[in-house]
């Protein structure tokens, strides 16, 4: 999830004050919370983990605002973090989320159910699209839904779809599409922190705006709401599904009525998440579990597409090495997150029922 665009700050420490002679002064309030003047430049995925350093009483330094990233130091241990990524996620890890058909492998050698996939270089797309009847076009490379299409039914969708995909990367995957609820949950330290439902973007309209209007309202909503993190895209995708639902940007919509704008369901082109923690099938944990095991990642997001939470039913789709945790409220992502790197700095009174 590449997602901070504030302006950069030079690196800025928060932690304990140097008394006289280089001693360490008694820390204060202020010495731990440096005010909003370093959290306003930091995208909410690093200020919710900042801001559970700062309660245990971490020495915070802000070495990239722009880009999220920040070292905390506790009981002699300094680890350097961008958002959810710290040092503890090897680069191997990385490159095996990085690439979605290497994911794929991993998992599938596991025992992990994935949907049939198919490299455009490689593969007969039309035989592929008449035995599955429906698919999705993703870049082999790349984040944030950017250049996904799902849903595509005829060629040349596939074909509009796949060249908008090279934009992302030069290697592009077709997939089966798995009818179903987009389904995230966060691993860490192979436990399930936290699990929801994404939904994909959509309108309602109101009879006198354009489709259009619709759309630019309720992205700036989304953007104001997120701190810039989430808008939906006007792009050929967003064109692709508003043509499918029977209407054109110029087009109005009934009072009441919701068209749907996105196919996929990624916060970053507007979708919203549902938190389903308390309802999640033993079997889609253990995939989730499985999954983090063999990339041998200790956190990550994994996605999945279920008929419902409660179902044992999923197919695998991706991993994501950097998973955004203020999507997940009220779950303790950020907690658990600092659990994993300062396992000392757990409260004595919970860290029995925590480790």
């Amino acid at each position: 999830m590449g997602r901070s665009r504030r302006k950069s700050i030079r690196s800025r420490r928060i932690g304990p004050r140097r008394g006289p002679r280089g001693r360490k002064a008694r820390p204060t309030g202020r010495d731990f919370f440096a005010g909003p003047a370093i959290t306003e430049e930091l995208n909410p995925y690093a200020t919710i983990i900042i801001d559970e350093a700062r309660r245990r009483g971490i020495a915070i330094e802000v070495t990239d605002a722009e880009g999220g990233f920040f070292r905390l130091t506790y009981g002699g241990r300094t680890v350097h973090c961008r958002e959810s990524l710290s040092e503890f996620t090897s680069g191997v890890a990385v490159s095996i989320c990085d690439d979605k058909a290497v994911t794929r492998r991993v998992v599938s050698a596991a025992g992990v159910q994935v949907p049939g996939q198919i490299d455009t270089d490689d593969g007969d797309l039309e035989a592929f699209l008449a035995r599955h009847g429906s698919v999705v076009v993703k870049p082999a490379r790349g984040e944030q839904g950017r250049g996904v299409a799902v849903g595509l039914e005829t060629m040349d969708e596939v074909k509009a779809a796949i060249a908008e995909a090279r934009q992302i990367s030069d290697r592009v995957l077709v997939e089966e599409c798995i009818k179903g609820h987009d389904f995230r949950q966060v691993v860490i330290d192979r436990r399930v922190v936290a699990a929801a439902i994404r939904r994909p973007a959509q309108v309602i309209g109101d009879g006198t705006s354009t489709v259009k209007d619709l759309i630019a309202r309720q992205s700036r909503r989304h953007e104001r709401a997120t701190g810039g993190e989430s808008r939906i895209p006007m792009d050929g995708e967003t064109g692709r599904c508003v043509r499918a639902g029977g209407y054109a940007f110029d087009s109005v919509l009934r009072e009441g009525e919701t068209l749907a704008v996105r196919k996929t369901a990624n916060l970053h082109t507007g979708g919203t998440i549902h938190d389903v923690t308390a309802e999640v099938h033993g079997r889609l944990v253990e995939a989730a579990i499985k999954s983090a095991a063999a990339i041998d990642i200790p956190v990550v997001g994994i996605d999945l597409v279920v008929p419902s939470p409660r179902s044992s039913s999923y197919a695998f789709i991706e991993a994501n090495e950097r998973p955004g945790l203020a999507n997940h409220d009220p779950q303790p992502t950020a907690e658990r997150f600092v659990d994993l790197l300062f396992p000392l700095s757990i409260p004595t009174a919970v860290r029995g029922a925590v480790v």
